[in-house]
């Protein structure tokens, strides 16, 4: 009787833990990021839901967000190097932030990540 084996070899199980590796490695580097932004997120809605935000100065506005952002871990060099502005025109005005975050990955290969944002501006208590 002939047996046949079944199963993977070691050189195809070592590919396979490569792969798994790189893999996990790049989302070691990534998720970090994103888990920022999330943050940023929150810190845009809660700042543009105050009433009075939408008369303050885009300094003042930075400001008060670099504050809030510090309770979400957010680096204080995403919200220096954000571009911040508050758009008008049709319907409310809206809060917006975008910026770019560069992560090294191997060598000279690196990722450039660009998150925008924006919310809604409470006019409310503007006058």
């Amino acid at each position: 009787m002939k047996s046949t084996q079944r199963g993977m070899t070691l050189i195809g199980f070592i590919f396979i833990l490569i792969i798994a590796g790189f893999f996990a490695y790049m989302a070691m580097k990534l998720v970090p990021a994103y888990a920022e932004y999330m943050g940023v997120v929150k810190t845009v809605k809660e700042t543009a839901a105050e009433p009075g935000e939408y008369n303050k100065p885009l300094a003042q506005i930075r400001d008060d967000m670099s504050f809030k952002a510090s309770f979400q871990y957010v680096d204080n060099s995403t919200m220096k190097d954000a571009k911040l502005r508050v758009v008008t025109g049709e319907g409310p005005p809206k809060l917006e932030m975008s910026y770019d975050k560069v992560i090294p990955f191997l060598y000279n290969i690196s990722f450039l990540l660009q998150f925008k944002t924006s919310a809604a501006m409470n006019t409310q208590g503007a006058g």
